[in-house]
């Protein structure tokens, strides 16, 4: 991303969170935050029905997009089950769940760059949406400092464990800052520890979606948010296992269609998509 710019990726990440409110019923990760938190320019593009993210076109990322919020709330509902009381966004932009206040007792550290963090947190001011005390702000650039820098600063409590939750970020780091992470959590987290991420795959020339992504690639390269790394699954979960996780697991679209998709009678489907459970001890 550009430094001293919010990310803009981010922004559209959330827009199409909030088209998924309006277009797809019922919504497969039902957020009340999501129309308030784009702000009222892009919430009133959306209810008028000029916002591309609402269209039919944009109904195979848009799906992902909730998919991948779905699935990593729901892997926490079942750690908080188990006790978990730390929950950790890395790469927050607009991200509600803190704000949502669906957890009791949960102390949330939001991680992002400081200019995507700042303009949040305007953003939070002007729509009023309250932040809790619960919430803890720590700024880390991914490529110059690791995240266990950032959460010591924010007073990240490391002898507990906690559930990371990273969407939407990995497709714009390089390799070795997506396995410095990796490896930080791994090493630096107690046992019980997890985290959920989604991943981009190498795509070959027969590959369904390929021409869209390309052209999506050229998009974001030219607002200077270039796709960085694509991850084999079968490769990555060697690669987790020589860091420290002591296990994980690969959801592909077929098995989150299984999950939130299967039934549905708008044709809201997955095309494509890759997600990564991974736990410690």
């Amino acid at each position: 991303m550009v430094t001293d710019r919010p990310s803009l990726t981010a922004q559209r990440a959330a827009i199409y969170r909030a088209a998924h409110q309006l277009v797809d019923i019922p919504p497969v990760f039902g957020d009340p935050l999501a129309l308030r938190i784009v702000g009222a320019h892009a919430e009133s593009e959306l209810r008028a029905g000029r916002e591309p993210r609402a269209a039919p076109q944009a109904a195979s990322l848009r799906a992902f997009i909730a998919a991948r919020s779905r699935y990593a709330e729901d892997r926490f509902a079942d750690a908080f089950d188990h006790g978990l009381r730390q929950y950790v966004v890395l790469g927050a932009g607009l991200d509600t769940f803190a704000y949502r206040g669906r957890f009791e007792h949960v102390r949330v550290f939001e991680v992002d760059h400081p200019a995507t963090q700042g303009w949040k947190r305007q953003r939070l001011g002007e729509t009023a949406i309250a932040i809790p005390e619960s919430v803890v702000y720590a700024p880390v650039d991914f490529e110059q400092e690791t995240v266990r820098e950032g959460l010591a600063r924010a007073g990240f409590d490391f002898a507990r464990p906690a559930f990371f939750a990273w969407l939407g970020v990995t497709p714009y780091l390089t390799r070795n800052a997506i396995m410095a992470t990796l490896g930080t959590i791994a090493m630096a987290t107690r046992p019980g520890s997890e985290i959920v991420f989604d991943f981009a795959t190498p795509q070959g020339e027969q590959d369904r979606g390929r021409t869209w992504r390309l052209t999506l690639a050229a998009r974001l390269g030219s607002i200077g948010e270039p796709l960085n790394s694509s991850l084999a699954p079968t490769e990555l979960e060697a690669d987790v296992g020589a860091l420290g996780f002591s296990g994980s697991e690969v959801a592909d679209s077929d098995a989150l269609n299984a999950l939130y998709f299967d039934g549905r009678t708008d044709g809201l489907v997955l095309r494509g998509g890759h997600i990564m459970r991974a736990w410690v001890g």
